[in-house]
């Protein structure tokens, strides 16, 4: 055998283990040679068809993942990085100072305090961006995007300071926001309209989000919408983050559809909120498992230029095993020592204590992360942002609280930590080289750099030459006029005696109208979770087609029927399989498109209303915080509509749910022509005058008459309000009298109760529809509200106290949902009220049964009436038992809301 090369000794294993240990140095000799003469690339394609052969010829061993703890780029391939970096470190020294100082003022007159140690860690991370590859939107280019992390926010607040684009005044208000002049705690675009673009606080939100506002992006540019070609979508995670499910959730997804203008940046820093994140194993190494097993491009960021002296000494490889056999809790461990305690415990052999025999102790401290070196850095976003074909992850080894010293560097409850005391200033002022003299330090002032000097010179510079400001949002896209509601004449005029239609078919003809005019038909975004067939979208199918960037390279089975299986590059649909998460965040991609590119575009998300809000309960809150435009629709909605399917599958909550989002507009319609004009008038809101709401509106597949809708004048403003008149009752004033309010399919047994009122008991019912429950007690409030404050002025009355004012009798509810939903009214009924609802679990049975086992039916609405009326004594309590026994009610009947 030749001499092998030093280079190539290294990765020869010891005997032990080794069959050959010669032959095996004369392969590494070989690919040594390919290396050195070729590249790497070709000796990567090598290995590649060796493994094929392997598989091929021999047996199906899987091949380890694992590549060495160290960075993916070697030093000969780092790039020289661009700029004045002595000016950058200023700058970024001036940022971290700042954010301390944020946070250190805002803790000494309140308690709302803040995050110092997760900006400590990133903030190189975040400058490199800042000063070279974040581009703001301009006419040429319409602007990278990035998620924020959101424990971060101190050190954008305090780059945006130095940018003067925030003032002394926000910051001191950091967390105070209630008197108008202070800036929020985390990325909140609701809070600061023209500054956030993405809520990413809620950990694992902001790495799903960010998959498909890159698939979107994809989307827009391949039905020619929108140029999104050289935009990056960035995204800043922590390690402990991706313990999430939604921050890994959609990486295969990721992989599968080639997203190269994605990038992950997670932030390794070893520790989550309590302590470390992998502490007796390597997250780095896991995470690129993962990642790499998913078809993304795994750059690993671990050490700085600092190591780069030791590795070259490495010839046997020492360095490199002892960095891969010490655990993440040991790294971290070193961090919070000192310089003597890394030489003991990390160089522990004889042979790793004589590589660094010339070194000081000071000097081992010395010894950088990848993360907090720039060079290292901009190496890597370099590699990121020109790969093609695929994602990217960056693995960025840090140190959690870097800077802080005894407050908080590396240790266990740096997450927490708030204060720093004033020796430990100095020493940050001091590691930093900040101007603060020893008094000034007690006062934390801001440090900013003055006019015409030159780091303020080269901060707006870098950003000018890179397109403008970031973080900044637009808050508006071009006006577009809205079909008006005659365009859905066919809704409106119900379906004729006779002929049936569900409020489901109902919104796929409405949809259908949509897709053809001018000027929104190609802005229409129907999302659906892998349930087309169920909701009767299939035709859609055909019509407008699935969209596939690469088209439909197979021919499908139904390629004979008439509504077949279509993808096209071109489609309109996004069908994402049974993942409600990723329907979920398509919808906030397209409905923040105005916001995020410019582009009014409409998305329709339909899926089973019991996995919904309930399911994506999270991102509905934050498509709330990000301002998103757009309709949920809730299919096959209700306790009891979904008749056969059980407990998992009957919604009677969903409704609630959506109440608690303060911009979410929520309907439960009942007919066709309550559909139209609800949606309608949210295309209205929404597009033209383009208002920051959202609706969810629940659909039923539940066929019945649908009837024209009343000629009366109001009626639609009064839908859209809430409530309106369906029916009064012409029946002798004299008789008692009740009022029968409900909602969505239930309002059919409503309506059947009424008939069965006056025919049985001699009782008259006013019918009230009742579609948006929470709307008119949102404005129930609000009118409550106005008469607190204007005490001396004439009151005013709610829209539901104003249909119900001097209407006779009790008043009755009845929906398809938990009591607590119509319970919200009570407030502003000054009639005896009774709500019934579908309390309790769903069962399994015909809807008939299901109705009479949760007492929402139309004999249970008639003696929850007479009862009522014999409450208040306008009828004698006999006529209610005479009712129980004449519709056999069965007395000793279980509570459905405890069994």
């Amino acid at each position: 055998m030749s001499a092998v090369p030093n280079e190539v000794m290294k990765y020869i294993p010891d005997a032990q283990g080794d069959d050959d240990p010669g032959e095996t140095a004369e392969w590494l000799d070989a690919l040594n040679g390919v290396i050195a003469n070729v590249g790497s690339q070709r000796a990567h394609y090598l290995i590649q068809k060796q493994i094929e052969f392997t598989r091929i010829n021999a047996e199906h061993a899987p091949f380890s993942y694992d590549t060495p703890y160290v960075n993916t780029i070697p030093v000969g391939m780092q790039p020289v990085m661009p700029g004045d970096q002595a000016i950058e470190h200023t700058i970024r020294s001036y940022m971290r100072w700042n954010a301390v100082a944020m946070v250190l003022r805002a803790g000494r007159e309140t308690n709302v305090g803040g995050h110092i140690a997760s900006f400590a860690s990133a903030a190189t991370l975040y400058d490199v961006g800042f000063n070279h590859f974040w581009h703001g939107a301009t006419a040429a280019h319409g602007g990278d995007l990035v998620f924020f992390q959101g424990h971060s926010s101190p050190g954008i607040y305090a780059r945006a300071f130095l940018e003067g684009r925030l003032s002394t005044a926000q910051l001191d208000n950091f967390r105070q926001e209630t008197g108008g002049g202070g800036i929020p705690s985390y990325p909140h675009p609701w809070l600061m309209p023209d500054f956030w673009q993405f809520p990413t606080v809620s950990m694992g939100l902001g790495p799903i989000m960010a998959i498909y506002q890159a698939r979107f992006m994809k989307y827009m540019q391949a039905r020619g919408i929108a140029v999104t070609e050289g935009r990056k979508v960035w995204a800043f995670l922590g390690d402990g983050e991706m313990d999430e499910p939604e921050s890994l959730g959609a990486i295969g997804m990721a992989g599968r559809e080639r997203l190269d203008n994605l990038i992950f940046v997670i932030n390794c820093n070893l520790q989550r909120l309590d302590g470390p994140v992998r502490g007796n194993g390597k997250i780095i190494q896991e995470l690129e498992h993962l990642f790499g097993g998913a078809g993304w491009n795994v750059v690993k960021l671990v050490w700085g230029s600092r190591w780069d002296a030791l590795l070259a000494r490495d010839h046997d490889g020492a360095l490199m095993r002892r960095m891969m056999e010490v655990v993440d809790g040991e790294y971290q461990t070193y961090k919070s020592k000192s310089g003597a305690y890394v030489r003991e415990k990390f160089f522990n052999t004889p042979q790793l204590k004589q590589m660094v025999a010339d070194w000081t102790d000071d000097e081992i401290w010395q010894l950088n992360r990848g993360g907090h070196d720039p060079h290292k850095i901009h190496a890597a976003y370099a590699k990121a942002t020109t790969s093609n074909g695929r994602p990217t992850v960056i693995l960025a080894k840090t140190i959690k609280g870097y800077g802080m010293g005894e407050a908080g560097q590396g240790l266990n409850n740096t997450h927490q930590q708030k204060k720093m005391q004033v020796e430990q200033l100095k020493k940050f002022r001091d590691q930093f080289r900040l101007p603060l003299s020893d008094e000034a330090l007690s006062e934390v002032p801001y440090l900013s750099f003055e006019e015409g000097s030159k780091e303020r010179e080269y901060l707006h510079a870098r950003r000018e030459a890179l397109g403008g400001y970031v973080p900044s949002r637009r808050q508006k896209a071009e006006s577009l006029p809205t079909p008006p509601l005659s365009a859905f004449d066919a809704l409106l005029k119900g379906t004729g005696e006779g002929r049936k239609m569900s409020t489901t078919m109902a919104f796929v003809r409405f949809l259908s109208v949509l897709l053809k005019d001018k000027a929104l038909g190609k802005r229409i975004v129907p999302i659906v979770p892998d349930e087309s067939r169920t909701f009767g979208m299939e035709g859609l199918f055909r019509q407008i087609g699935i969209w596939n960037q690469d088209g439909q390279r197979y021919e499908p089975e139904d390629s004979g029927q008439l509504m077949f299986y279509r993808e096209s590059e071109s489609g309109q649909i996004l069908q994402e399989g049974i993942n409600e998460a990723g329907g979920m965040s398509d919808w906030i991609a397209a409905a923040t498109a105005y916001s995020a590119h410019g582009e009014v575009m409409i998305p329709f998300f339909v899926f089973y209303s019991m996995f919904g809000f309930q399911r994506v309960g999270d991102l509905a809150w934050a498509a709330g915080d990000m301002r998103s435009r757009g309709f949920l629709l809730g299919g096959t909605a209700g306790r009891t509509t979904l008749n056969g399917e059980g407990l998992q599958h009957q919604d009677g909550h969903s409704l609630l749910q959506a109440s608690t989002v303060p911009n979410c507009i929520s309907y439960d319609p009942t007919f066709a022509y309550e559909l139209a004009v609800i949606m309608q008038d949210g295309l209205h809101r929404m597009v033209t005058e383009q208002e920051d709401v959202f609706y969810y509106v629940t659909l039923m597949n539940e066929n019945y008459e649908q009837p024209p809708m009343p000629q009366d004048p109001g009626v639609a403003e009064d839908i859209v309000r809430g409530m309106y008149a369906f029916r009064r009752s012409t029946a002798d004033a004299a008789l008692p009298r009740v009022q029968l309010m409900g909602a969505g399919t239930i309002f059919n047994e409503v309506i059947a109760a009424a008939e069965l009122l006056e025919r049985d008991w001699g009782v008259a019912a006013d019918l009230w529809s009742v579609p948006g429950i929470t709307e008119l007690a949102r404005e129930g409030h609000a009118v409550q509200r106005w008469n607190l404050l204007h005490p001396t002025e004439p009151q005013r009355v709610s829209h539901l106290e104003r249909l119900l004012q001097g209407a006779p009798g009790p008043v009755i509810a009845s929906t398809d949902y938990v009591r607590a939903l119509t319970e919200q009214l009570r407030p502003f009924v000054r009639q005896r009220f009774v709500v019934l609802g579908t309390d309790g679990f769903g069962r399994s049975d015909t809807r008939e049964k299901l109705r009479d086992f949760f007492e929402i039916d139309r004999y249970w609405i008639t003696v929850s009436a007479l009862k009522a009326l014999a409450d208040e004594g306008t009828i004698d309590a006999k006529v209610v038992a005479d009712a129980l026994r004449q519709y056999a009610f069965d007395l000793d009947k279980p509570n459905p809301a405890k069994v």
